[in-house]
């Protein structure tokens, strides 16, 4: 029985895993998520020891694929997706304290955890158009690493169109300059009026109309991308059995702001990695840490943060999370989602108890974040971008018998300004960068807008 996904909210097509990537999000405003997680053995689990990152992708993603490519076609892909990484080992891991690990995901070539999970499924995209002959669109919005992990992955392809929608002056100089230097063609970065929910909303917008949907042949490639997170589940298990999983258990801290990141580890403990704590980090826009607490999701304005890429207040991912809380009930998670459009909903008593089952959570304000990376500069000699301190200082609260595992999300160099302003040191770009700032730039400063927005994207992709 091949493998089929399901949406989030019970009324979209079934679909298999081509489809489904090439989708994105689902025709009834859900997400796709498996109708079933493949579960590995101890032994299955325990053969990833010691193995390279791209045979441990290969083991675990290729349940989920439904045969949609050959063995020797998927291990080409992985092969092709990671060779273009500064490290060896893909995601080192470094010592920060007793039982306290940094699984290092900023070696790709944008300095992002989001390029395990974009150069995968640009090579995976790119062989599922060329059995096709295609075209598409990509759409994306990002808060400041997603868009320059897309534009890396898809520019220069001949049969794809990539838009990348960033908040205007929200981003860091650095991913603000990954995103608008490439010189190919077929990248258009659009700078919009607003934060990056609005950005989120308004690529959700144009996949709800299904004649702009349809006309451009839109494909998403932000987290609501089911094989984006599956990449990411990756790097759990990589990260665990190096650490002796399954003979015992691991813990994982994330920060996280669209919650598609910790996702993937939730999928891995489904999957039957040991995983003994799963810890939400966010940074002063705290919606997830607060909504876990409260059983209250509810926004309240995104204030801008020396950790750009966590300043979000609707998390897209974490209806995957909901739809599994409420026992897989597609029209509940619907209405939800409904009431989402007035300001937040209320967590049903089963359902907050099933998510506070699975996942702890945590906060970090401004001045801790600046203090962390000062102490670890000063302790470790690691420097930490803010995004990776957030999660450090929350993974010192539930530090526990197991080891625990802190995701560095991001290298220090793109923020290069608040781990001066933290430790005096103003970190370099690695020297395949750094001559980023002499680039010229390419941008176009949209309003938060959807019919302004789809006139700039029929514009480009007629010409």
């Amino acid at each position: 029985m091949a493998m089929q996904y399901i949406s989030t909210r019970g009324a979209a097509p079934v679909l298999g895993f081509g489809e489904a990537m090439m989708t994105g999000l689902a025709r009834d405003g859900g997400l796709y998520v498996p109708e079933t997680v493949p579960v590995l053995s101890k032994a299955e689990i325990a053969a990833l020891a010691g193995a390279s990152y791209e045979e441990v992708a290969f083991r675990v993603m290729r349940p989920y694929l439904g045969g949609f490519f050959g063995d020797d076609e998927f291990r080409g892909l992985i092969a092709k997706a990671y060779q273009g990484f500064h490290h060896a080992a893909r995601a080192p891991m470094v010592q920060l304290g007793s039982n306290h690990f940094l699984l290092e995901l900023f070696h790709g070539p944008t300095l992002a955890f989001k390029d395990f999970a974009m150069q995968l499924i640009g090579q995976m995209m790119q062989a599922a158009l060329a059995k096709t002959g295609e075209r598409i669109t990509i759409v994306g919005a990002t808060s400041g690493d997603t868009g320059s992990a897309a534009m890396e992955a898809f520019r220069g392809l001949e049969n794809v169109d990539v838009f990348i929608l960033f908040p205007h002056g929200r981003v860091s100089e650095v991913q603000r300059r990954q995103m608008t230097t490439p010189s190919e063609a077929n990248c258009h970065a659009l700078a919009i009026d607003g934060d990056f929910d609005d950005a989120q909303a308004r690529v959700k917008d144009m996949f709800n109309d299904f004649a702009f949907r349809d006309g451009v042949r839109l494909a998403g490639v932000n987290s609501i991308n089911w094989a984006r997170v599956l990449a990411q589940v990756v790097y759990y298990f990589y990260a665990g059995t190096a650490l002796g999983a399954p003979h015992r258990e691991v813990s994982f801290t994330v920060p996280t702001g669209n919650f598609g990141d910790i996702f993937a580890g939730y999928i891995a403990k489904r999957m039957g990695l040991p995983i003994d704590k799963l810890v939400i980090a966010t940074n002063q826009n705290d919606i997830l840490d607060r909504a876990l607490k409260s059983g209250d999701y509810r926004t309240n304005g995104v204030r801008p943060s020396i950790s750009p890429s966590m300043d979000i207040q609707v998390s897209s991912n974490f209806e995957r999370a909901l739809f599994d809380a409420y026992g897989r009930d597609g029209a509940a998670v619907a209405q939800l989602m409904g009431e989402m459009k007035s300001g937040g909903f209320k967590i049903s008593q089963g359902a907050i108890e099933s998510l506070r089952g699975t996942f702890a959570s945590g906060r970090c304000d401004e001045d801790e974040t600046l203090a962390v990376i000062a102490r670890h500069w000063k302790t470790t000699g690691e420097l930490l971008c803010p995004h990776s301190a957030v999660g450090v200082k929350v993974a010192e609260e539930h530090v526990g018998g197991a080891p625990m595992v802190t995701l560095a999300t991001a290298h220090p160099a793109k923020f290069p300004d608040a781990v001066q302003r933290a430790t005096g040191i103003r970190p370099g770009l690695p020297p395949h960068m750094a001559d980023l700032f002499d680039r010229p730039e390419r941008v176009t400063r949209v309003p938060n807008d959807l019919v302004a927005l789809q006139a700039v994207v029929r514009e480009r992709i007629a010409h």
